[in-house]
């Protein structure tokens, strides 16, 4: 049942039905509204026994009287205007904004978006939109891939994410024969890198891997990719990088978790079917860089380049 103000009359018409001791849920039905309503006006007015229809009502009219709507300052609605445009999450600007004392709700902040789009305003296309994910039959089976080892075979701690230099890669694919983007994550930053190459094969994805990890080879322990054959290449990967690659088990994509999430957040840049022949590389490197600057909530609402910085000055 839809919640409403009570009026006058109604309001009468609980007294004269509490004094005949009819039970709240019983009231409620007979006046057409929640008990949780009746429960708070008798809260507010006092018991079942003091209430009183005509006081309850001159309460009623004073809090409305001096009841005033709260506005958020302009110099505020601007500042979260401007984190929406940098394509941070209404969930990651109330979080940061409650934390320096200027609480915001998220709720609030979306319905703000949609009085924008309502307006002709176009905020709402910085919002991560929804994918539809289609699974492989399980009877197709997975290309096999020379001497792969298994993620069984893969430290504990990788699992934990209590390490750093722990990556996932994967590739993202745009509209067929146009190339494709090799993203690698870590997983206890969730600090993420990009490249675009110009096809799906093992040699460009190979070489790809090895120029995106080479300037953090040292805080590269171990890599864990799907069974996709662009990922034949491992042993060369492994023996540039000297580290160990893993692969995941077929149709495991949550093994591989937190990169398949920042995959997600890609798309939002790139969108799914795109010719990634009309995408620069500057573009692929700014959605990068917005990715690595979004504050994450598995992260405590920090920034995953921040975070991975100071690891590597740490480690």
């Amino acid at each position: 049942m839809n919640y409403q103000q009570l009026t006058e009359g109604r309001r009468y018409q609980i007294s004269a039905l509490l004094e005949q001791g009819i039970s709240i849920p019983e009231i409620a039905k007979t006046v057409k509204c929640h008990r949780s309503t009746l429960y708070r006006e008798l809260r507010r007015c006092g018991t079942k026994e003091q209430y009183s229809p005509d006081t309850a009502q001159q309460l009623s009219r004073v809090k409305r009287l001096n009841a005033s709507k709260y506005r958020i300052p302009q110099q505020r609605m601007e500042f979260i205007e401007f984190l929406i445009t940098q394509d941070w999450s209404p969930e990651q600007i109330s979080h940061v904004l409650t934390r320096i004392g200027e609480k915001v709700s998220h709720e609030w902040i979306y319905r703000f978006i949609a009085c924008n789009k309502r307006q002709g305003g176009k905020l709402f296309r910085h919002l991560r939109q929804g994918h539809k994910r289609y699974r492989r039959g399980k009877k197709d089976k997975a290309p096999a891939i020379k001497n792969a080892i298994s993620i069984d075979e893969r430290p504990k701690d990788v699992d934990n994410r209590t390490r750093f230099g722990d990556w996932e890669i994967d590739t993202v694919l745009g509209k067929h024969g146009t190339g494709a983007i090799v993203t690698i994550l870590e997983r206890v930053t969730r600090f993420y890198l990009v490249k675009k190459v110009p096809s799906k094969s093992a040699a460009d994805v190979t070489r790809a891997t090895i120029d995106l990890l080479r300037p953090y080879k040292r805080f590269v322990h171990t890599i864990t990719a799907d069974n996709g054959r662009e990922f034949a290449g491992h042993m060369e990967i492994a023996q540039a990088l000297e580290t160990d690659v893993y692969f995941a088990h077929p149709y495991s994509s949550w093994e591989r978790g937190a990169n398949e999430n920042a995959n997600g957040l890609l798309r939002q840049y790139i969108k799914k079917g795109t010719d990634l022949r009309s995408v620069s590389d500057n573009e692929v490197e700014r959605a990068q860089l917005r990715i690595n600057y979004r504050p994450k909530k598995c992260l405590g609402f920090k920034q995953p380049a921040v975070i991975f910085s100071k690891m590597m000055l740490a480690a």
